[in-house]
């Protein structure tokens, strides 16, 4: 009978390995940003949203530790029903991430629609969180737009110093001594731009977890045939 590829073998370990680290840094870095209140004052997140995204990436981290282990002890040890527990997770992974993917693709023409109807709720500015409106002046500052919809009529009677520009250094871009672009379109394009990367990110691990999947089933039928 044939024998177990040494080089498949231990490859299968490595790559598990490194799968296993990963989601150990996942984990990681997630529970010290859920539970660490400087840590979330620090980056912004403190009773946002993103706490819900961190509840993910240590589900997601916990998810990876446990398939990279079953690769591992699978490799090692040679048994089947580790690998096969370890592909019939990496493939459900899988197609979760293709299917984001895919989703994301589709919908992508629908972001600036959405967007615009989100941000036509935050008017008026003034009435938003200093965190936001923080947020909002660094980004009229480094793309010379006010307002988010309308323009500098989005702030009210409180127009902040970051909306002013002078007429005669940037005739193009002002009005009244206001920039008259809102940021609605900057902020749709970065929208735009992070999905594009968070689209790469999917389809990357998707090409890798391949590569995981072929070498777990490879093994698993040179096992069987011992």
């Amino acid at each position: 009978m044939a024998g177990v590829s040494k080089c498949l073998k231990y490859s299968m370990f490595v790559f598990n390995f490194l799968f296993w680290v990963c989601g150990c840094v996942i984990l990681g870095v997630s529970i010290y940003l859920r539970v660490s209140k400087d840590a979330q004052q620090e980056l912004n997140i403190e009773g946002s949203g993103m706490l819900s995204a961190i509840d993910v990436m240590i589900a997601v981290g916990s998810i990876i530790m446990v398939l990279g282990f079953f690769g591992c002890c699978g490799a090692i040890r040679e048994s089947r029903c580790l690998l096969i527990l370890f592909f019939i997770g990496l493939l459900l992974i899988l197609a979760l991430q293709v299917t984001a993917g895919i989703l994301g693709v589709v919908y992508k023409p629908k972001i600036e629609e959405n967007i615009n109807g989100t941000l036509k709720n935050l008017i008026p500015l003034t009435d938003q969180p200093k965190s936001f409106q923080n947020a909002l002046e660094t980004i009229q500052k480094d793309s010379k737009c006010c307002g988010i919809v309308h323009g500098r009529s989005d702030w009210g009677s409180s127009v902040p110093s970051s909306c002013s520009c002078v007429q005669l250094q940037e005739p193009s871009l002002c009005t009244s001594g206001y920039y008259k672009q809102t940021c609605s379109s900057a902020i749709v394009e970065y929208f735009k731009n992070h999905l594009v990367i968070i689209i790469g990110i999917a389809f990357g691990l998707a090409a890798v977890e391949l590569f995981g999947l072929g070498f777990s089933m490879t093994l698993y039928c040179q096992i069987g045939k011992k």
